[in-house]
C-alpha cells in the first residue's frame, strides 16, 4: 500500500470514528458525575461500575476516547471548512487577477502580498480577540487569512493557460470572456489550488488547536483537541494520557492530511509530465 493510500485509509477510519463513537456511547461525553469514582482512570482501566475506558478518563471522570472523537468532529470541520473557504476565495481572486490583468491584477496581488507579509498567527490572534471565540469566528479568520498563497498559484496557472491556443480559439468562435474563463481556463488551472487546499487542511487544524490551547478557540465544555491538551498539561506527571491522547490524534491527523496532499501533488505532477511527453511525441 502506498503512503497516499495509507493516509487516505487513516482519514476515512477517523471520519467514521468521529461520527459513530460519540453517537454509540452509553454516556454523554460532556456530563460530569461521580467524579471521585471515575477520575483519572488509566488507559484500558475499569471504573467502579465495571465500564472499560480504552484511553482512560480525565480529571472529571469523562471517557477520553469518546471525548477525543467528539473533539475530532470539530477539528475536522474547522480544518475542512476553513481550508475549503480559503481555497474558494483564493481561486476566485487568483482567477480574476490572472484573467483581468492590468490594474486589477496589481491591486489584488498587492493586497495578497501585504497580507502574506504579516504573520498569519498574529492575524488569527487579532481576529479572535476582536470577536467572540467560537467556530464561526475561527472559520472566518482562517478563510480571510489563508487565501493569498492559493490566489497566487491560480493566477500563475491562469496566465499560463491563457497562452495556450485553445483560449484565443474559443474567443474567436464568439465565446464570452467569462464563459472562456469558467469553461476552458479555470478547469485547466485549478489543479495546484486543489493540492494547496488539501495541504491547508492540516495547517488549519493545527491553527485551531493552537488557538483552543490558548483559550481563544473552541470554548469548554465543547471539546477540541487543543483545549483537551490544555486541560491535561498540568497532569503530565500523574496522568499523562489526558494530554497525550488528543496530542497523538492531532499529530496523526495532520500527518495523514499532509501525506495525502503530497501524494496528490506527485500524481498531478506525473500526469502533467506524461501529457507533455505525449504532446511532444505527437
Amino acid at each position: 500500500m502506498s503512503a497516499g493510500a495509507a493516509a487516505l485509509a487513516v482519514l476515512i477510519v477517523l471520519a467514521v470514528a468521529v461520527v459513530l463513537v460519540p453517537a454509540l456511547a452509553d454516556r454523554d461525553p460532556l456530563r460530569i458525575d461521580d467524579v471521585l469514582a471515575r477520575r483519572l482512570i488509566a488507559p484500558f482501566g475499569r471504573d467502579a461500575g465495571g465500564a472499560l475506558h480504552v484511553l482512560g478518563t480525565d480529571r472529571f471522570g469523562r471517557d477520553l476516547f469518546v471525548r477525543m472523537m467528539l473533539a475530532g468532529r470539530l477539528s475536522l470541520l474547522v480544518g475542512l471548512a476553513g481550508a475549503g473557504m480559503a481555497g474558494i476565495a483564493g481561486t476566485i481572486i487568483g482567477a480574476v487577477a490572472g484573467w483581468a490583468g492590468g490594474a486589477v491584477d496589481r491591486a489584488l496581488m498587492g493586497l495578497a502580498d501585504v497580507l502574506l507579509a504579516l504573520p498569519r498567527l498574529v492575524l488569527l490572534l487579532v481576529g479572535v480577540a476582536l470577536w467572540q471565540p467560537g467556530i464561526a469566528t475561527i472559520l472566518t479568520v482562517l478563510a480571510v487569512t489563508g487565501w493569498m498563497g492559493i490566489a497566487r498559484l491560480v493566477r500563475a496557472e491562469v496566465i499560463a493557460v491563457c497562452a495556450r491556443p485553445f483560449v484565443p480559439a474559443a474567443e474567436a468562435l464568439g465565446a464570452r470572456p467569462m464563459r472562456v474563463l469558467a469553461r476552458h481556463v479555470l478547469p485547466n488551472a485549478i489543479g495546484p489550488a486543489l493540492v494547496a487546499t488539501t495541504l491547508g487542511v492540516g495547517h488549519a487544524i493545527l491553527l485551531e488547536s493552537g488557538l483552543s490551547f490558548l483559550g481563544l478557540g473552541i470554548q469548554p465544555p465543547a471539546p477540541s483537541w487543543g483545549n483537551m491538551i490544555a486541560g491535561g498539561r498540568d497532569l503530565l506527571v500523574v496522568a499523562p494520557w489526558v494530554a497525550l491522547a488528543p496530542g497523538i490524534a492531532l499529530v496523526m491527523t495532520v500527518l495523514a492530511v499532509s501525506v495525502l496532499g503530497d501524494a496528490w501533488r506527485d500524481r498531478l505532477a506525473g500526469e502533467v509530465v506524461t501529457t507533455r511527453a505525449s504532446v511532444l511525441r505527437d
